[in-house]
């Protein structure tokens, strides 16, 4: 499942979402297929409101995320959608953003909170050495995928990851030491943070700090 989220940073607090979208896909018979999707705005807390900036980045305005979802309802209704029993990988671009944000709201979509990552930056670092970067506009350019008009709206960003990462997978198939799932989910996987290990004690393991911060990093 491609997942996205669009984010208020309000300084001295993790990032609080303002837009999810997450769009699930099927490999069979040699090909992808969409077996559904989900969007939806998320009404952010008082002490995070939408800035101006972004505004001009997003589109997304104060008068309309006063009338959104709470995380409970938005994010309740995305954690159902995962049937019991299936085993389930999310894919994004600069993971962190996305693991950080989920596990902070985890008490509204604990399910979603259990599912480990594949990041398209470590993956996409593997295959392609020697771009500038690795954001996604850089991605997008490298595989000719059309901007879409409404990029850093969560359900466009969506969809075009989820393009890119058809093109990476692409590109790993002609990789012999990237023959399946497995191998991809060790290149480029994250755990999930409520999967990890609880450390006991005093000192207790923290990620990196470039890792672990509340910022939306590379997009």
């Amino acid at each position: 499942m491609v997942i996205d989220f669009e984010a208020t940073t309000p300084a001295g607090h993790p990032a609080q979402p303002t837009e999810v979208a997450a769009l699930a896909l099927r490999y069979d018979d040699g090909g992808w297929s969409e077996a559904g999707r989900y969007t939806s705005l998320i009404r952010p807390p008082a002490f995070a409101p939408v800035t101006p900036a972004d505004t001009a980045q997003t589109g997304l305005t104060p008068e309309q995320l006063r009338q959104a979802p709470s995380p409970t309802d938005a994010l309740g209704a995305l954690d159902r959608r995962f049937t019991e029993g299936i085993q389930y990988l999310l894919v994004a671009q600069h993971a962190a953003t996305e693991a950080n944000i989920i596990h902070n709201q985890r008490e509204h979509c604990p399910a979603l909170a259990h599912i480990d990552f594949l990041d398209t930056i470590p993956l996409a670092t593997h295959l392609i050495p020697g771009l500038p970067n690795y954001r996604l506009d850089t991605l997008l350019a490298h595989f000719q995928i059309k901007q879409p008009p409404n990029r850093h709206r969560a359900p466009a960003d969506v969809d075009v990851t989820a393009q890119m990462f058809f093109r990476l997978v692409s590109v790993a198939d002609e990789d012999p030491q990237l023959g399946d799932l497995a191998a991809l989910v060790k290149l480029a996987g994250r755990t999930a943070k409520s999967n990890r290990p609880v450390q006991g004690g005093l000192f207790d393991i923290e990620l990196p700090a470039e890792e672990d911060q509340g910022t939306t990093g590379p997009r």
